[in-house]
């Protein structure tokens, strides 16, 4: 009885299913890689709105301004050398030292970006005046206008022009920091008549090339900058010099660089990329336009492979034209 089976008959076999219910790994794969582009893709979008800076040369020219230069950015100083910083005043006097690129190395692809904006500038000159007087700024701080003018003096200087640096940024000036000289006398001894402008100007490490620093920073710098000492001092270095340039203040935060825009011959602005802010350039082409202001040109500053489309290449065939020197 216990061996008999009954009416239950074997139909077929069952054969076990080797492959899992759960889960489908190629449906998972093909799902999570196009959500995942998704994402990443909206992700990317929303970076990019919010983020308001400029970045490309094009963000630039869309506005109608012209590309004098492109300056790319400058690395640190080597890690291996031993240097002891100087911390004045929240500003690290090495870094600004390390700006001075067209005097440490003349040869590097820096350098030649600066040569290449001094020889715009020449081109871009409408009046047939052998001397020059330019005013450098910059929308907002932080932008690298004092390194630009800096090195811009240095290579004017290079080409046997009798170049004059003046630090008119009488609110946080920084060139006597950089050419290691002392603020003051400067140029509001100057303006405020304690000293003739023959006093004030120093001679610095670079020949052809002189310096007027800042001085004591007065309370009413506008007012000084647009006072009759003012044009009397720059008739007086006007018949001494071939180039004059004028470090100014950020023009959105304060008025003193549209003061002297009625007494130069050429105004650069200079933009860094990744930190100059869309809202902020656009400020400045409206105040200048206003004003019947003609800005000469935009110097691109701190510009990398991401900014500019072909840095790469330009910079790989300048280091093949020098060759290596070592």
């Amino acid at each position: 009885e216990a061996s008999n089976l009954g009416k239950i008959r074997v139909i077929d076999k069952a054969v076990p299913n080797k492959n899992p219910i759960k889960p489908d790994k190629f449906k998972n794969i093909l799902f999570g890689s196009f959500f995942g582009l998704i994402l990443g893709i909206g992700i990317s979008a929303l970076i990019e709105i919010l983020d308001g800076s400029i970045k490309s040369v094009n963000q630039v020219e869309r506005r109608g301004l012209t590309i004098l230069s492109l300056i790319p950015a400058i690395k640190s100083s080597d890690k291996n050398r031993k240097t002891k910083k100087y911390i004045y005043k929240n500003i690290n006097v090495q870094q600004l030292q390390r700006r001075l690129i067209t005097h440490e190395d003349p040869k590097s692809p820096i350098s030649e970006s600066y040569r290449s904006l001094r020889t715009s500038l020449m081109y871009t000159k409408e009046n047939n005046n052998e001397n020059n007087i330019i005013l450098v700024s910059s929308p907002g701080p932080g932008e690298g206008k004092t390194t630009t003018i800096a090195n811009l003096a240095i290579t004017y200087a290079n080409l046997g022009k009798k170049t004059l640096l003046i630090d008119s940024d009488l609110r946080k000036p920084v060139l006597h920091n950089v050419f290691k000289l002392d603020k003051s006398p400067g140029l509001t001894s100057c303006l405020i008549g304690d000293t003739s402008y023959k006093k004030i100007i120093n001679k610095s490490e670079v020949e052809n090339l002189d310096i007027i620093t800042s001085g004591i920073i007065p309370p009413n710098p506008s007012e000084l900058l647009d006072s009759s000492n003012m044009i009397d001092f720059i008739d007086n270095v006007r018949k001494e010099y071939d180039i004059i340039l004028f470090d100014s203040p950020p023009l959105i935060a304060v008025t003193d660089a549209s003061v002297i825009f009625k007494h130069v011959d050429q105004f650069c602005l200079v933009v860094r990329a990744g930190v100059t802010q869309r809202g902020a350039l656009e400020r400045v082409v409206s105040l200048t336009t206003q004003a019947g202001i003609k800005i000469t040109g935009v110097i691109m500053n701190a510009i990398t492979q991401e900014h500019s489309y072909g840095y790469g290449y330009y910079y790989n065939y300048y280091q093949y034209y020098y060759g290596d020197e070592k």
